[in-house]
């Protein structure tokens, strides 16, 4: 039987071990969209192909296409994100963004821009200057771009109007003007600021996204419509995101705690 040798540009978003000295993992490719591939003997103690198989890892994998599945032979990786793995919460946030990305993406599928932003976004975490919750927002909302179901930023959802939305409906979609807005109950005020930083994630390129700042209470503003966003439009729980949830809440509850002791 013949089969088809790919050399696909990917990474690694998923990995569990089959058998004895075998995994599958899950690779997210430039040219074949999401894959599932065999690692065969990547268990034993000499496997070229071990370190390749933990998620992160990027680079080229060569592969052999089955009837069924796809067997790596080789792989050549440029970045395994080991400075990830240093920062316990770098590292949750990683595998939630890599989890988004399983979710998301599909064999065959156009993933270019998908796999671009995840290396981008994992980059990101590893630069101290730039928060992680605000890596967390930008990804999110930038992968619900680049599959078309991101919310109407640009005008008013309802009537049309132009550059006067400063109140947001997740149940509707995108944003309303004061006008409009008394016709929807789950509708909140927010910041001009937080309506312009969702604008320019949605309209800037990748390479362009984490290149700026923004204050603490644009940045709670934005949490809270991705997460009004996610709970309407997500049918799915990641593991990863609830630990990360349970971080930020202990993070907190300690904060509250010292600024009582010191007063």
């Amino acid at each position: 039987m013949a089969y088809d040798k790919i050399k696909t540009t990917g990474m690694v978003i998923s990995s569990m071990p089959v058998g004895e000295y075998d995994t599958r993992v899950v690779i997210l490719t430039k040219e074949r969209g999401k894959v599932s591939a065999f690692a065969r003997g990547a268990r034993r103690a000499k496997s070229h192909l071990a370190a390749g198989c933990r998620p992160f890892s990027f680079g080229m994998f060569e592969l052999y296409a089955g009837r069924n599945s796809y067997t790596i032979t080789d792989m050549v990786i440029e970045n395994y994100f080991e400075d990830i793995s240093s920062d316990i919460e770098a590292t949750y946030y990683g595998f939630y963004f890599l989890e988004l990305a399983d979710y998301y993406c599909r064999e065959n599928m156009d993933t270019r821009q998908n796999l671009k932003l995840l290396y981008q976004s994992l980059r990101a975490l590893i630069n101290e200057k730039i928060p992680d919750r605000l890596v967390r927002i930008i990804y999110e909302l930038k992968t619900m771009v680049i599959n078309g179901e991101y919310p109407q930023v640009f005008e008013c959802v309802n009537c049309g109007a132009e550059g006067k939305g400063t109140f947001f409906s997740a149940g509707k979609c995108g944003v309303l003007c004061n006008e409009c807005r008394h016709l929807y109950k789950d509708s909140i005020e927010v910041n001009t600021s937080t309506i312009y930083t969702m604008q320019y994630i949605i309209t800037s390129k990748i390479e362009k996204l984490y290149t700026f700042a923004v204050t603490d209470d644009v940045l709670k503003e934005l949490e809270m419509i991705m997460r009004r966003y996610f709970v309407l439009y997500v049918d799915k729980s990641f593991k990863s995101l609830e630990i990360i949830n349970s971080l930020e809440y202990n993070v907190m509850d300690y904060s509250i705690k010292m600024e009582e002791n010191n007063e």
